[in-house]
């Protein structure tokens, strides 16, 4: 799908509830390993890029008044990459904790993770759950991350927790996701030009808009979250109903 051009210029703060522009997104950030091969670059270097990416587009949600924004950072699949590719990124993770932690503190943004974080290493989850206990009390933006997240391994988890508890339901269900909490899920974005969920927010995504966009992650701006969320703004959801 091609890049949608921004047509009106959004608006510095989004009211959240207007029906017009979403309170969640959810972000699948693609194309690191191709941005860098692209360049003739080592793998680390496009997570690297990446990882600055991130920093942007967190400030750039804050800016734009968004809710929520989750971002799709370590699948329960990514175990499978090589052994060094998986050690740079846990890198990475931990450098990102110790530089931006001050800031998310400084801008009102609260961290949230999902997925089964603590199979990571010890250090990097006491790292999460320091920065979890210090932003809890903020409220501008909640940065929700996954990590070690699957979302059919999130639904399993929540079914059996909600047939401990009693009847199976929608609302029993949805009450066990680690997702438990945050707004719905109102738009779907997710970059390189791949067009699939892969494993991410299946249950969340039921009624959530999609929008696709070529642009590798390191190159996503600013700029393109608001043309997707121009987008969003133009179409009409009918959950179902004509």
């Amino acid at each position: 799908m091609a890049v949608a051009e921004v047509e009106t210029p959004l608006p510095t703060r989004i009211t959240a509830g207007t029906g017009k522009l979403p309170r969640h997104v959810a972000i699948i950030m693609d194309g690191n390993g191709r941005w860098a091969k692209k360049r003739l670059l080592p793998r680390a270097m496009g997570h690297k890029r990446g990882v600055e990416t991130v920093r942007n587009i967190v400030k750039a949600a804050g800016e734009l008044g968004l809710e929520t924004l989750s971002l799709y950072a370590f699948s329960s699949e990514n175990w499978k990459r090589p052994e060094e590719e998986i050690n740079d990124l846990m890198g990475l993770m931990r450098d990102f904790i110790k530089s931006d932690l001050d800031e998310f503190a400084a801008n009102d943004v609260r961290l949230r993770i999902i997925g089964d974080y603590k199979a990571l290493a010890p250090d990097i989850v006491e790292m999460l759950e320091e920065s979890i206990a210090r932003t809890s009390k903020n409220s501008r933006t909640t940065l929700a991350v996954a990590l070690n997240y699957g979302s059919q391994d999130e639904m399993v988890r929540a079914a059996r927790a909600a047939a401990t508890q009693g009847e199976i339901s929608v609302s029993s269900i949805e009450a066990n996701l680690d997702t438990f909490g945050l707004p719905p899920l109102d738009l779907v974005i997710r970059t390189s030009g791949e067009q699939r969920l892969s494993n991410f927010m299946l249950w969340q995504a039921a009624y959530a808009e999609f929008w696709f966009t070529e642009t590798l992650w390191p190159d996503f701006s600013k700029d393109e979250l608001a043309a997707a969320l121009n987008e969003f703004a133009r179409r009409e959801r009918r959950y179902g109903g004509r």
